[in-house]
């Protein structure tokens, strides 16, 4: 069974940062694609941040691109996202997801495994 655990969620000013964790368990993540997404109230899910589980290759949606930077630790399991220059635009709750097939398409479709989330509020 797989399982996500987020954390590092939080209230920050903007211009400030954050770094968010996923712990993942439950199954080998060698040949997976993990990704990050967010949702604000009363609007869709989206694409953050993918990452193979190597690191080697990432891709961002173009609001977080320059600001948000996805990484693993593969001995503990463990996706990050760490966000600098923060906006109160980028204010929603955030998941962190898991594609075992390792496909690379950000389409929130493509994960059936998520996390719980974990809320960012940025204030202006």
């Amino acid at each position: 069974q797989v399982q996500l655990v987020e954390s590092g969620g939080g209230l920050v000013q903007a211009g400030g940062s954050l770094r968010l964790s996923c712990a993942a368990s439950g199954r080998t993540f060698s040949s997976s694609t993990m990704g990050w997404f967010r949702q604000a109230p009363g609007k869709e899910r989206d694409f953050v941040a993918l990452s193979t589980w190597s690191g080697i290759s990432t891709y961002y949606a173009d609001s977080v691109k320059g600001r948000f930077t996805i990484s693993r630790d593969n001995a503990k399991n463990t996706v990050y996202l760490q966000m600098n220059s923060l906006k109160p635009e980028d204010t929603a709750v955030y998941y962190c997801a898991v594609d075992l097939a390792g496909r690379w398409r950000s389409s929130p479709s493509n994960f059936a495994y998520w996390g719980q989330g974990t809320q960012v509020t940025v204030s202006s």
